[in-house]
């Protein structure tokens, strides 16, 4: 995909306006700097095959989370889990709630499962139910599927309530999407992965290529009870990870000064933005668990016209109007460095700034 077509795929006919120079790319919920250059470089060994179970992307999970090696399996990036969950558990009726990714319905659409839909509330900050809502929803389902940081409201699930559900119906499968809970603030207390040889009904499915910012390697995977492992293993293809994959994975066991790096600057982040757009009339902060905020227009304000406005400055956000369940008035970006978080702060005042001087003019020209 050129350059001028993908910014066609994230910014619908805005393309030309953006081609004529650099682009400062929010829309992309990757970490802020480039992994080192250790990673990058990392030499490949002639191989005729990989690995057939993707020994190497397993045993940095082993390694870097203290995890079994029964209950890893590797992956082709956190989406080939999201595919292979519905099908190898034969799921029937499946609860996702709305908005979030859109593969977890197509996944399971495509296993032949129904899809029940849960609409996350705007007036609550899209925040998940409690559990009582929750059991209720789940009647005649037979699994939950979630992000956790969800995509693209950036809410996190209460650990404890999905440890709670599934000891309360031990017969339906929570399957928990934590792409990106490495850029959570409490990680790694707030993801189930540490917990999961005590649960046979969960399923977490995991990213490595957000964080390390690698997403073009393709590296994930799911983290379940060694029984779920087996029964997932009789579902997937052979040789999904490649060699490639296997041996940048050993590098990210030695990239404690980047982790700690992306953390603190999206820490900073999550704290500078909703500081610097403070008394922003026009836009309305949403989420912030993870590395990306959800956002919208408030009324009397048009979305193409913030896209548009962003665009001229160089600027591309990502147009959410594609996600199910969302109004078109919300758009998503992502946490950058300190200086380009300011330049897109400084972009949204300004347009908030331009639209209330619009509003005024009109209401002169009326009266």
């Amino acid at each position: 995909m050129n350059r001028d077509h993908l910014l066609a795929h994230r910014h619908g006919d805005r393309t030309g306006e953006l081609a004529g120079g650099a682009v400062l790319d929010f829309s992309i919920n990757l970490a802020p700097v480039e992994p080192p250059i250790h990673v990058l470089s990392a030499s490949i060994a002639f191989a005729p095959y990989p690995s057939m179970e993707g020994r190497g992307v397993r045993d940095f999970y082993v390694n870097r989370f203290g995890l079994d090696p029964e209950c890893v399996l590797a992956t082709n990036g956190a989406i080939e889990g999201i595919y292979l969950a519905p099908r190898a558990l034969g799921l029937r009726r499946v609860l996702i709630p709305q908005p979030s990714f859109f593969d977890y319905g197509r996944a399971c659409r495509l296993s032949g499962a129904e899809v029940v839909v849960l609409e996350l509330s705007a007036s609550e900050g899209f925040a998940f139910p409690g559990i009582e809502v929750l059991s209720e929803a789940l009647v005649g389902c037979d699994a939950l599927i979630a992000g956790s940081p969800n995509n693209p409201t950036g809410t996190l699930i209460p650990k404890e309530q999905l440890l709670a559900l599934a000891c309360r119906f031990p017969d339906k499968y929570f399957i928990i999407d934590e792409a990106f809970i490495q850029f959570a603030e409490a990680f790694p207390s707030n993801s189930l992965m540490p917990e999961i040889r005590a649960f046979k009904n969960i399923v977490v499915i995991h990213s490595l290529t957000k964080f390390y910012a690698i997403a073009g390697l393709r590296l994930g995977a799911i983290v379940a009870h060694p029984a779920m492992i087996r029964q997932l293993y009789g579902y997937k293809e052979p040789w999904t990870v490649n060699a490639v994959a296997e041996q940048v994975a050993g590098q990210l066991l030695h990239c404690s000064d980047y982790e700690r790096e992306v953390r603190a600057i999206v820490a900073e982040g999550r704290r500078q933005i909703p500081d610097g757009l403070d008394g922003n009339s026009a836009i309305t902060l949403h989420g912030g668990a993870a590395n990306f905020f959800f956002a919208s227009v408030n009324d009397g304000v048009g979305l193409d016209a913030l896209l548009d406005f962003l665009a001229r400055q160089g600027i591309l956000v990502r147009d959410c109007r594609n996600f199910e369940g969302v109004s078109p008035r919300y758009f998503r970006f992502c946490i950058r460095t300190s200086d380009e978080n300011r330049r897109l702060v400084s972009a949204l005042n300004g347009f908030a700034n331009g639209s209330e001087s619009a509003k005024t003019v009109v209401g002169e020209a009326v009266e």
